[in-house]
């Protein structure tokens, strides 16, 4: 991997994206590789949570790479079918929770891979924009599914329509982002996070995002259904056994995440 730093610490893995003389532009090699890693991160028992960012401080992701030319963009259905809707599908279907590190700017596609993660937590000089309409084109990767969930139908129209670009501070007021720290506090936030979900219970947090993903598009009898299925499948598990233990000996339970 060339664009895309990969490490795992302490059943964290962190998917660094690294293309600075661009602001980690999205090109088709770098989704590739994000795709690859993110269904790496799925196959290792060790891991339970995923951090996705950018190197240094300045950028998240400045979007998709414009230096492509007119001609790549003549054929963005294609490109987007090929390289951003199967990434975007995975980090949906991955049943492990994703938190975006957003130390900089979140642009475009940039911003749609931060709202396609569960959980974001940003610098005070991080920046969200939906800049698609500036070069004549609507929102893609999955934007106009997260963006009016997170936000409402009328401020995401206006959030898209315009571009406007919002301050982390703005992000937080109207729920795009979970929390605004100080930039020299960053880890530490994403530490707490990681550390968190690193000690949860692991299958039941799975199930979770499966049952939230399919609630946006399902009814209340179906979903009532889906939690009796998925309810009857975790009670079989060690996690919860340990949770039943734990809270009758009123001591912190110690997931292990099977």
């Amino acid at each position: 991997m060339n664009a895309l730093r990969y490490e795992v610490r302490n059943q964290v893995a962190y998917l660094t994206m690294h293309r600075p003389e661009v602001y980690h532009a999205l090109s088709p090699e770098l989704l590739g590789e994000l795709n690859q890693a993110f269904k790496q991160a799925d196959s290792e028992e060790r891991i339970r949570v995923i951090v996705l960012t950018g190197s240094g401080s300045k950028a998240f992701c400045s979007g998709a790479d414009l230096k492509l030319g007119i001609k790549e963009f003549e054929g963005m259905g294609q490109i987007l079918r090929e390289h951003y809707i199967p990434l975007i599908q995975t980090m949906r279907r991955l049943p492990k929770p994703i938190i975006a590190r957003l130390n900089g700017a979140a642009v475009g596609a940039g911003a749609a891979l931060a709202l396609a993660c569960d959980v974001r937590i940003a610098a005070d000089h991080a920046s969200m924009a939906q800049l698609f309409v500036q070069i004549g084109l609507i929102p893609d990767a999955g934007t106009t599914f997260f963006l009016p969930r997170l936000v409402g139908l009328q401020q995401a129209f206006e959030l898209a329509s315009t571009g406007k670009t919002l301050t982390a501070a703005e992000c937080h007021r109207c729920g795009l982002v979970n929390e605004v720290v100080p930039g020299e506090q960053l880890d530490e936030a994403v530490g707490r996070w990681t550390e968190y979900y690193a000690q949860a219970p692991t299958l039941a947090i799975g199930y979770l995002k499966q049952l939230l993903n399919e609630s946006t598009t399902s009814t209340l009898d179906t979903m009532l259904s889906r939690e009796a299925e998925c309810q009857e499948l975790l009670g079989k598990t060690e996690d919860v056994a340990e949770g039943l233990s734990a809270f009758l000996q009123k001591r912190k339970p110690n997931f292990q995440g099977r």
